[in-house]
């Protein structure tokens, strides 16, 4: 995975609540097992017509915006487990997503893909919708080691909370087994303890 320390950029706003996974990628489009190539249907169904054509009013179609934080309405990745819907995210270009809810399923795989799920509380979630809807240039920084979400519009930051062990894996760029072969000298001088223990 990329790492992912500090992350300057626009967003994209969608203010829907209860987006499940099957709006994120639909489950026809689910036969391949690599990461790449998801991102092209992501929102297939309100992205584009049956015939392929953009849909205009959609905001991923929309040239005002642009970037790679995703702004979501309430409970954002619901439904189906699927890991997919991360996958997509991710292949797109997107690094962040923010809403003032994310389903579990949804907010473990979207950490092992190395997508951000940034929570805050819905009072800041509708300030930033209608922030970015009215100026589509705002900027917003996730700052992830301080873990904190800066609107430089504002003049205010805001703290985020994440787990440490899935925060260390995205500063660092790793996933599960990276993380473990990162560790083994560790572990092998706590093996060497154990051996003289027994």
């Amino acid at each position: 995975m990329e790492k992912f320390q500090i992350l300057r950029t626009t967003a994209i706003p969608l203010p829907i609540e209860n987006i499940d996974t099957d709006q994120i990628i639909p489950a026809r489009f689910l036969k391949a097992t690599s990461r790449e190539g998801f991102g092209e249907n992501l929102f297939r169904d309100w992205r584009y017509t049956s015939e392929g054509t953009p849909k205009a009013d959609f905001a991923l179609n929309n040239a005002r915006y642009g970037g790679h934080i995703l702004v979501a309405g309430k409970n954002f990745g619901c439904g189906s487990s699927r890991e997919h819907a991360a996958w997509a995210l991710y292949d797109a270009g997107f690094k962040a997503v923010i809403s003032s809810y994310f389903a579990d399923i949804f907010r473990g795989n979207a950490l092992n893909t190395g997508l951000l799920p940034l929570q805050v509380s819905d009072e800041v979630l509708q300030r930033l919708l209608d922030q970015v809807e009215q100026d589509p240039q705002t900027e917003l920084v996730v700052n992830l080691p301080e873990q904190t979400l800066t609107v430089p519009a504002w003049g205010e930051s805001i703290h985020f909370d994440l787990d440490p062990y899935k925060k260390e894996c995205l500063i660092n760029g790793y996933d599960d087994i990276d993380f473990l072969v990162n560790q083994k000298e560790a572990i092998a001088a706590y093996e060497t303890t154990r051996a003289w223990a027994y």
